[in-house]
This record gives structure tokens, sequence and C-alpha cells, in this order.
């Protein structure tokens, strides 16, 4: 195939890859255009050809993927959309650098034999999505597991995590691109490399499903206010909006209430005159709970993005958000003048430290703030040994984003989390979705996004540990890192060996 057709296919291939997450439940889109990568990078002719697949693929999954950061930066941050759109351009495709990097690997050290090779595609693909979603803090968005949060292989989930999933999805998308490799053996090319993945897939599905067990009910109530982005700090809009909050607050009669990321996006110093003050008083007095998200700190201490916790008989709880969004809660070295073009009312946030969960009534409820709800590795340590949480509350404002399938997205993502530590999770979020999701990662309830409104209803807490808390809190994402980098290694010492007889 010629070089620019070759490199159409893959770009046509990426894009389809991206359609593949919600809201659409697309894990055979995923199946299918990871397995056409495959086809072309096996039969590519040179090492260089296969590298150049593998950014355009990445580059459309990506871009196909993300596409609505445009909106944040155009519509709200007020840069020209030619601007807008390059930036959006350039991170896909400086991302995108890491699956042709991968791609160039498999090319060099494949074997053409079937199985090896379709273990090494699938361990240089896990590879690119560790680096995307671990180096320079990290963007693992649209990471290929999350189109499996439905389907065969969401019963990994509590097993290997969304990179796992990833990794045998790619193994099975090789497996099925095998028999149109160069040196195909036709079916039994296709038996050799696929045989292995799906042994685990099976033993996954007949494997013994709840690892955790029941540790009370209690009722919930969750606010999305709706509140535009570009009238959040709005003199003419913001008293109103913090009048329904406050009424909302104290006029919930159920256990705990919960409001968004900075549902109030003052600090107490800054809002009117006993606002805050009262607020705490309702809740001190009981016998509800609430969380809400509000920025907190000084100019001495610095600034958190954060979630207050108050509750009768203890003193406000405090969670501040420990990993912040490059761009839009810390500035990168050197992009201080990117920054500087945008008309947002960003700055430098202080990290928090400290993942202890909220307590109620029973209840420990480990808060994520937005984007950490990405990094699963980051919050199992709160799901193993004695007080682990029962609960997850994720805060979010995806308002920045307008209406598009970014709320979906990060729906999505949320549901395999709760996949992952079996725990119910609830999400309060400004502009949707609004939802509670039960420990197998099914939305219960759920408010239409970009409306105002209020969700009631009952979460039942979970403890115990899945096996992927337990290996994840104690290791890492290294286990992924050694297995991908070993199946590598040994493919290069192979193909050495084969190269010197």
């Amino acid at each position: 195939m010629p070089a620019a057709l070759d490199a159409l296919v893959a770009l046509l291939a990426g894009w389809v890859h991206a359609q593949a997450f919600a809201p659409r439940e697309g894990w055979a889109l995923q199946g299918l255009a990871a397995a056409v990568l495959a086809w072309r990078v096996m039969r590519a002719p040179t090492v260089r050809r296969a590298a150049v697949l593998g950014w355009c693929f990445g580059l459309a999954w990506l871009a196909g993927g993300v596409w609505w950061l445009f909106i944040s930066m155009h519509r709200y941050g007020g840069l020209p959309a030619w601007l807008s759109a390059l930036a959006v351009a350039a991170l896909s495709a400086a991302l995108a650098i890491y699956l042709a990097l991968a791609m160039a690997a498999f090319a060099r050290w494949r074997s053409d034999r079937p199985g090896a090779d379709a273990l090494l595609f699938a361990a240089c693909w896990l590879l690119a999505e560790l680096a995307r979603g671990l180096l320079f803090t990290g963007f693992p968005w649209v990471a290929s597991g999350y189109a499996h949060s439905d389907g065969p292989l969401s019963a990994l989930a509590p097993w290997v995590g969304v990179y796992g999933m990833g990794f045998i999805a790619a193994w099975l998308a090789a497996a099925a691109a095998a028999p149109l490799a160069p040196a195909s053996r036709g079916l039994r090319a296709w038996w050799a490399a696929g045989a292995p993945p799906l042994a685990l897939v099976l033993a996954a599905a007949v494997a013994p499903a709840d690892f955790t067990r029941p540790a009370g009910r209690f009722d919930v109530t969750l606010l999305q206010p709706n509140v535009a982005q570009d009238e959040k700090f709005s003199a003419e809009h913001l008293p109103a909006a913090l009048e329904w909050l406050g009424r909302e607050l104290v006029s919930a009669r159920t256990a705990l209430v919960v409001a968004p990321e900075t549902a109030i996006p003052l600090l107490p110093a800054q809002q009117p005159e006993g606002y805050w003050d009262a607020l705490a008083a309702h809740f001190a007095r009981g016998p509800g709970a609430a969380l809400i998200g509000v920025p907190l700190g000084d100019f001495t201490e610095g600034y958190t993005n954060s979630v207050a916790g108050l509750a009768p008989g203890q003193p406000m709880y405090r969670y501040d958000k420990i990993h912040l969004v490059p761009f839009g809660e810390f500035v990168p070295y050197g992009f201080r003048w990117f920054v500087e073009m945008m008309d947002m009312p960003l700055g430098d946030f202080t990290r928090g430290r400290d993942t202890r969960p909220f307590e109620f009534d029973g209840q420990r409820i480990r808060p994520t703030i937005c984007y950490e709800d990405l990094f699963g590795e980051e919050l199992a340590v709160n799901f193993v040994g004695p007080g682990q949480a029962t609960v997850i509350a994720n805060v979010s404002n995806i308002g920045w984003f307008g209406p598009t399938e970014a709320v979906d997205q990060h729906l999505q993502i949320s549901r395999l989390r709760a996949l992952e530590f079996q725990r119910p999770l609830v999400r309060a979020t400004n502009t949707g979705a609004t939802a509670l999701i039960d420990h197998r990662g099914r939305v219960t309830q759920a408010l239409a996004p970009h409306t105002r409104g209020v969700l009631v209803g009952e979460v039942e807490g979970r403890e115990g540990s899945t096996p992927y808390a337990r290996w994840v809190a104690a290791l890492g994402l290294w286990p992924w890192t050694a297995l991908a980098g070993g199946v590598l290694l040994l493919a290069m010492r192979r193909r050495k060996a084969g190269a010197g007889a």
C-alpha cells in the first residue's frame, strides 16, 4: 500500500477509535480500530513507516477524543479560534509521539510469530498508554480501557484496572490481525495469538464477582447548579447562584448533601457577609452533613481547590486537590505567556497532601475533584487496610467544555473507577453528569445534563478490597511497566539471537 494511503487508513482508524468512547458504547469499535492499526503496522515495510502509522492513529484518536478543549480556550479563554484549534492539534500531535515510538519498537523487534507478536504489540501499546498517563503529570483521557466500561472486558476491571483492560484489548486486536500478517498461517495464527488473552477474559468472567461487602445505606442529595462558565464569577449572576445553592444546601433532608467543584467560587472571606458562617452553623446542628466545593487558603499558605466537609460534632473537614490540571490549576514552566493570553481566572494552586476520607454516620467518603477521577492508581491506598473509604464522591465542573461529549466521557471514567474498586460513586457536578453509580459501575440515577436540578437517592457503602486495589496500592503501576518492558526486552533478545544465528 502506498505510504500516503497507509497514513490515511491509520488516520481513519484513529478517528474510529475516538468514537469508541462515551456517549457511544463502542467497545467493539475500539477493538476494530486497534486491529486495523496492528494489521497495517505488521505489514509496514520499514520501522519509519510503522512510526508514522502509530503517530497518525494517535493524532486522530486524541484530537477526536478531546477536541472539546477548543471550547475552553476559545469560548471561555478568549483565544482566537485558529490558535485554540492549533493548541488542541499540537497537544494531540505531541501525545501521539508515544504511540509512534511504540509502533516503531514493535516493527523493529517483531518476530513474525503470531503469538509472540500479538503479545509484543499489546506490550508496546501498554507502554505508550502508561507514558501518556504518567509523564509530565499525565493526561490519560480516552485511554483505551475506558471503551470497555461496558462489554465483556468490564469483568477485568477489579483485577487489572483500566490499563490492564487496554493491554488485553490490544492483545486481542493484534490477535485478530495476525492472520493478515505477512508470515501468517491463517486460523492457526489467530489461535496462537488469541488463545491467551481470551483465556484471561473468560477466567475473569467466571471468577467471583464481588470482592466487597455492604457497609450500610444512606440517602444523599446531589446539587447541579448549571452555572455557565462565563457567568460563574459575574457580579450580575453570582448573587442569585449563591442564593440558590445556599437554599438547597440547608433544605436538604438527607444524611449527606454534595455540591460540585467550586460551587461556591469565592474564598470564605470574599463571600457575602455571614454566608459561610450560616452554612457551618446549620450543619453543626445536624443531623445531616455536607461536602461543598470551595476554594480555600490564603496568600501566605497558598490557595487550594478544595472540598469542605461540614458535619455535627466535628471540625470542618478539608480535602485539597492533589492532582492539579496543567494550565488550568498550575502553569508548567515556560508557558506563562500562553496562560496570560487567556481571559480566565486561573492561577497556581497549592497541591494537597491529605487523602483521609470524610467520616460521618459510619461512612468514610473519599472525595475526588474533577480531573483526579482519572488517576485510579493514586486513589487505591484509600481502599485497602483499616479505615478504608466506603464511598467515592467526585465533585466536578465540566462547564468549561460546554454541551459536549466531555460530560459523557467523564461519567464513563467514574463508572470505571467504581468497577475497579467496587465502590459506589456519587457525582455532583456543575453542568453534568450528576449521577449515582453503584459498585458494579451502573448508573442508577442521573440528572439531565445542562439543567439546574437536585438529585436525591440512596447509596450503599461498601468495604473490602479488590485485587486491583491491593496490588496497585502496594506497587503502583510498576507491575505493568515491568511486564511490558520485559516483553519488549525478550523480543529484542530473541531478534538479536536470531540475527546472530
